[in-house]
């Protein structure tokens, strides 16, 4: 039996052991699935990567997504979507966003993105976890 002194030591020793082996557990899927893109929190996804694009971008004008290629969706704690698109510069520059038609001509460009997303969609939380884009 421990001693009254050995018990504190003990059970931090409990503790330790407890927080080592909570960080070394791998994030575990419980589902991973294709998903159409007008899905609720997808619809609310593609919008954040739409505007975190744009905001990120030094074009003078604005992107749109033409077309979603794929989506994944990968259920954890949490909702990870994986998106495949392709985007087109628009009309409208950085501070205009409504009804914008399509670029035309010398300025045409059309890119093809794939985004991981964080998403805790009850809370409005998203984070870009990998984005890659490539011109198309």
């Amino acid at each position: 039996m421990a001693r009254p002194r050995q018990a504190p030591q003990l059970l931090l020793a409990i503790l330790v052991a407890l927080v080592a082996f909570t960080y070394q557990v791998k994030k575990t899927f419980m589902s991973v699935q294709e998903v159409p893109a007008s899905g609720a929190y997808v619809v609310t996804t593609l919008e954040y990567v739409t505007s975190e694009f744009n905001q990120e971008s030094d074009d003078k004008y604005n992107f749109r997504i033409v077309r979603v290629l794929k989506v994944k969706k990968l259920v954890t704690d949490h909702l990870e979507y994986h998106v495949n698109f392709e985007m087109r510069r628009t009309t409208c520059q950085r501070l205009e966003a409504n009804n914008c038609s399509f670029q035309e001509g010398v300025l045409y460009k059309q890119i093809e993105c794939f985004y991981s997303v964080f998403v805790v969609p009850w809370f409005e939380k998203y984070k870009i976890l990998h984005k890659n884009c490539t011109n198309g």
